[in-house]
């Protein structure tokens, strides 16, 4: 016993020894740790402190870019066809990171103030707004079956994944909501599908002052949200040249499809508005000017704190046009005329429709370009005034005075030596080939009456002759397999068969026909054919390059639509003139002046000649006088079942006939067989003629 409490004894003694030094050792532990603590916050704070402060309240700066307006574009007289309207907008700038609940109540609180088109939202667009409240995202996914919210190991399915089929839900239900959230939707959709720190127009068209003052009070409450000032194209003329001046792209468009990637690495936004189409597209470099920067400041809640105007923008050039708008006008007025009287005669049944263009022969400057485009089957007429550039036709008689100085440069006649026999020609097993006169009308004729009565057959023997050709009459012909290249290189130099280079896109070239038939053998009756215009189709602006080589001595100018580019002052007016276009010669044809004198005393004829089968001279009458060329293919229009075979009448001329001015092509293709006694083609180069010097006396 005396054992046993000395061992309890001794035991108790031994456990209240170790306890307090356990206890103790913790203690210091936990010392220790505080004291790390405590050195650490003081680390933080007494060294660290301001550094750590200005993170809190750490802003970024980014440097955002606006749109500023579009060149304008004058006429030669300073007139505008093409200019802005500013109009009053709500603009949105999103900041970074902000969540998609907070863009909807802000587009619920600016629904207050504004109303917007709600014509366009889809059941994706409701169904986005109507889960931008997280609440009820939240009851869409609980209501979806549990093998959607999870995968096959259990895990949670992603939240991008869950709102898809959240989303698809909701549509699917078709949910009613009332024209006031539609509006809210609206809103919201705009503002959701911007980039960060990306300003776009929430309604930037028909914004009452009304709307404009409300929001600009409660601009506090709408985060983001600012008025500005959007622009639009307006054309003061109407739709005159609007298919040649082409179109912009609007903000909701954005950039071109087919072109958004070469425009994004050029600097242009999505949103961006870009020339889509010919004058428009063609000079967006030039019409864009030079986009505005504005400084944003982000504070730390990634909030928009502030934004400062760096640089305003620099509003693009203008463009001004060679042409004269109210001639233009007279002259699109006209042409509608004409066929608009060919349809009640009953000559444009099958007809396509009908164009003219008009330029200065010495420099290139198109003065006119006008088009109508008909629609055989429906009658519905439409402005084509490209169809001078990417339309080929036919063209006739028009072409043979290309053909004459070809052969007199190939050296097969001369200004003085050019009679020829006026025989028809007869191929085997071909209809014979002829003139429009009876077969004997004239047993032969120079190269002046040849023009002057539109002989086919002076053109065919000039063919043969620069072919080498081996010919017995209905019974065998044989020339050099080179004849086309030959005939057509000729009517290249004039410009015939290649493109002009004209300042617009679209330009198409032209149509040639095949050399070789089926069993390879050369086409000789189709190379006779070319010799007169009856064969290549031509465009109509490459016909009126052709005339003006003639008009200006033998120099291929290229067609210009833009005399001069010129920047716009502060104030609004025109500033200085950045560039202008220049004359720009092609080539020179290679005849000399009195082979020239052949073809223009025959040009002249044609209007003022005294032959009876002279073409031409109802002109005669108007001053100053006119030389000039017609020409009648013979052409087919088909309905998809049948072919009917009409006639494409056409016009090339100049004036006055001593010092040319003024260069004009008209063609009407396919009006009906009955209208070979009719003259739209010279009524409407009358009009031409007279309304130009009409127009140039009346300016000075």
């Amino acid at each position: 016993m005396k054992y046993l409490k000395k061992q309890i004894k001794t035991t108790g003694s031994s456990t209240k020894s170790r306890i307090p030094v356990r206890l103790n050792i913790l203690f210091f532990i936990v010392f220790l740790l505080f004291a790390a603590l405590v050195a650490q916050l003081a680390y933080l704070q007494v060294i660290h402190g301001s550094s750590f402060q200005a993170e809190v309240n750490r802003t970024d700066r980014t440097v955002i870019q606006g749109n500023v307006p579009r060149g304008m574009i004058y006429d030669s007289k300073g007139r505008v066809l093409v200019g802005n309207k500013a109009n009053s907008a709500v603009t949105f700038t999103k900041s970074m990171n902000v969540k998609t609940s907070d863009l909807a109540t802000v587009a619920r609180r600016l629904s207050n103030y504004i109303s917007v088109d709600t014509s366009k939202l889809t059941d994706r667009d409701l169904a986005d707004f109507y889960l931008s409240d997280n609440k009820k995202l939240q009851r869409v996914i609980d209501t979806l079956p549990k093998s959607k919210r999870t995968t096959k190991n259990g895990d949670k399915v992603p939240d991008a994944v869950l709102y898809k089929l959240a989303v698809n839900k909701v549509a699917k239900q078709k949910l009613t909501f009332s024209a006031k959230e539609k509006q809210q939707a609206a809103i919201f959709k705009t503002m959701s599908g911007a980039y960060q720190l990306s300003t776009v127009f929430i309604k930037n068209s028909d914004v009452t002052s009304k709307e404009v003052a409300e929001v600009s009070e409660h601009l506090q409450s709408l985060p983001g949200v600012n008025i500005g000032t959007d622009w639009e194209r307006n054309y003061p003329n109407g739709d005159s040249m609007s298919s040649i001046i082409g179109n912009v792209s609007s903000e909701s468009q954005g950039l071109p499809e087919d072109q958004i990637n070469s425009l994004l690495a050029q600097g242009y936004s999505r949103n961006d508005r870009v020339g889509t189409s010919y004058l428009e597209q063609e000079y967006e470099n030039v019409l864009k000017g030079t986009k505005s920067q504005t400084q944003v400041t982000v504070g730390s809640n990634n909030q928009v704190l502030k934004s400062q105007t760096l640089y305003t923008g620099d509003k693009g050039s203008n463009l001004n046009l060679t042409v004269d708008s109210n001639y233009q006008a007279k002259v699109e007025a006209a042409l509608k005329n004409e066929f608009n009287l060919a349809k009640s005669n009953g000559h444009a049944g099958y007809s396509d429709g009908a164009y003219a263009i008009a330029m200065n022969p010495k420099t290139g400057a198109i003065l006119a370009m006008a088009g109508v485009r008909n629609d055989p089957k429906t009658g519905e007429t439409t402005d084509d005034a490209l169809g001078t550039i990417n339309r080929s036709f036919v063209m006739g008689s028009a072409v043979k005075g290309a053909t004459f100085l070809g052969a007199m440069m190939d050296g097969v006649i001369t200004p003085s030596s050019n009679y020829q026999s006026d025989d028809p020609i007869y191929l085997p097993s071909t209809p014979v080939k002829k003139s429009v006169y009876p077969v004997g009308t004239f047993s032969g004729m120079n190269a002046v009456t040849a023009l002057e009565v539109s002989s086919n057959i002076y053109m065919m023997r000039l063919a043969l002759k620069e072919g080498n050709a081996q010919y017995v009459p209905n019974s065998y012909i044989h020339m050099d397999s080179d004849i086309f290249t030959k005939l057509r290189g000729y009517f290249s130099q004039f410009g015939l068969g290649v493109k002009t280079g004209i300042d617009i896109p679209g330009e198409a070239p032209a149509f040639l026909g095949s050399t070789l038939n089926e069993y390879g053998q050369l086409k000789v009756g189709s190379a006779l054919d070319l010799s007169y215009g009856n064969y290549d189709a031509y465009t109509l602006i490459q016909m009126a390059q052709y005339v003006s080589t003639i008009a200006n001595g033998g120099y291929r100018m290229k067609p210009y639509l833009v005399q001069s580019i010129q920047k716009t002052d502060n104030d609004g007016t025109q500033g200085a003139v950045e560039s202008s276009t220049q004359p720009t010669i092609l080539n020179r044809v290679g005849f000399t002046d009195s082979q020239l004198d052949v073809v223009k005393t025959g040009f002249y004829n044609v209007v003022h000649g005294t032959n009876g089968w002279g073409t031409a001279h109802t002109l005669k009458s108007v001053s100053p006088s006119i030389s000039g060329k017609t020409g009648t293919a013979q052409s087919f229009y088909s309905d998809g079942k049948n072919l009917t075979q009409t006639l494409t009448s056409s016009f090339v001329g100049y004036a006055p006939s001593d010092d040319p001015q003024i260069a004009v092509a008209v063609v009407f293709p396919n009006l009906s067989e009955s209208a070979s006694n009719s003259h739209y083609n010279l009524d409407m180069a009358k009009e031409m003629f007279t309304d130009y010097f009409n127009t140039q006396t009346a300016a000075k």
